[in-house]
């Protein structure tokens, strides 16, 4: 016999964190591990589409630690620790990879408007969720949800990844020149 996709315990509106509690599905850390989760998927379209030689190696990468993170977020305070997988080892390397992109890319001065190459447009479109990510994140960490701050700092590193990134898909298709947001 094969395992049921369903338990039918989630039915009532609540859900099971990692440890022996349960938390209503509304709740600001269901909230918080969601909007990674979603940030994780908008990556991986990004992967799936992207050209540069960059692009599929990091983003792999990063949705491996998102992972990680949200197994954190999901943990009771009594046991976060114990599923810890961000420090500031991760945000080092994530630094790295942001520093490494940007000498490979030309930064324009202006806003640009997303849309030049698919590509790039599924980068921004990830970059957006990352940021809806980390407010859902940091509204938790204020109320005390957890204590690694490391999880702040990749997610605030991460969306400045999802722009470079975008920035050299674009450039990486031999689009030189980026749509502005204010003509001229």
């Amino acid at each position: 016999m094969s395992t049921p996709f369903y338990t039918r315990r989630g039915d009532d509106g609540d859900t099971g964190l990692l440890g022996d509690e349960r938390a209503s599905k509304d709740d600001v850390r269901i909230e918080a591990f969601g909007a990674v989760d979603e940030a994780g998927a908008a990556l991986g379209i990004a992967r799936a589409v992207g050209r540069a030689p960059e692009t599929g190696p990091m983003l792999l990468q990063v949705q491996r630690d998102l992972y990680g993170l949200m197994g954190e977020l999901a943990a009771t305070p009594a046991n976060a620790a114990r599923f810890r997988v961000i420090d500031a080892s991760r945000v080092t390397w994530l630094e790295a990879q942001i520093d490494a992109l940007a000498a490979l890319v030309k930064v324009p001065k202006e806003f640009i408007v997303p849309g030049d190459r698919v590509e790039g447009a599924f980068l921004d479109l990830a970059r957006t969720v990352v940021r809806r990510a980390e407010r859902r994140v940091v509204s938790l960490y204020r109320q005390g949800g957890f204590e690694n701050k490391e999880l702040l700092r990749y997610l605030n590193r991460l969306s400045s990844l999802c722009f470079l990134l975008e920035l050299r898909e674009v450039q990486f298709a031999g689009n030189d020149r980026l749509t502005l947001a204010k003509e001229g």
